[in-house]
């Protein structure tokens, strides 16, 4: 992949291959001879790891812009790179088009991400709905009355609603908490401050 990278570098008339390297070591004492414009980096180097090089090119080099060539798109490895100071990072999959507009971009200072990195970002910084989120007014009722201890029938009456009613609102109930008894529905509710006191 580094070979192919470098020849499809060197073909573009405004772009040199200045130098390469096969691990995070040799990459960072690269970097600090030759000063190049953009680092194109692997994450899965030997020795050192493309994260830790791209910290220490960073603190050496801070002219250079690092951009990031991965086969991981989880939020979990592009999140670390981008605070290390990369500023791009893309998938091993990247058209060659791509991958050259990506090093123009870098070299000019612009961001660059890939789509599926982007989308599991977005995903990750997402909060997970919690559980409860999802129940109405009424349930929220009918599960605090439950809370109390008071039946179907007498749910009912003080809601002014008939017990086939209420039983369908238990039943959701128990659906959107993922409760098989009215006592674990509120056990739950009581563990996820559903219910005041």
């Amino acid at each position: 992949l580094r070979e192919a990278t470098a020849e499809l570098v060197e073909h573009q008339p405004d772009m040199t291959v200045v130098g390469q390297a096969g691990t995070g070591e040799e990459t960072i004492a690269r970097a600090r001879q030759l000063r190049p414009n953009v680092v194109v980096m692997d994450i899965a180097m030997p020795r050192l790891d493309g994260l830790e090089a791209t910290r220490r090119i960073l603190a050496e080099c801070p002219e250079t812009r690092v951009l990031v060539l991965s086969a991981h798109e989880k939020a979990a490895y592009v999140i670390p790179l981008l605070e290390a100071g990369a500023i791009g990072y893309l998938l091993k999959g990247v058209s060659n088009q791509d991958l050259v507009g990506a090093i123009r971009a870098a070299h000019a200072g612009e961001p660059v991400l890939a789509k599926e990195a982007m989308a599991d970002l977005v995903q990750a910084a997402t909060p997970s709905p919690k559980l409860g989120d999802d129940l109405n007014e009424r349930e929220r009722e009918v599960l605090g009355l439950l809370a109390q201890g008071l039946s179907n029938k007498e749910i009912a009456e003080r809601l002014f609603v008939s017990v086939a009613t209420v039983k369908y609102h238990v039943r959701v109930l128990f659906s959107k908490l993922g409760a098989s008894s009215r006592a674990e529905a509120v056990a739950l509710a009581w563990q996820h401050n559903l219910i005041q006191e």
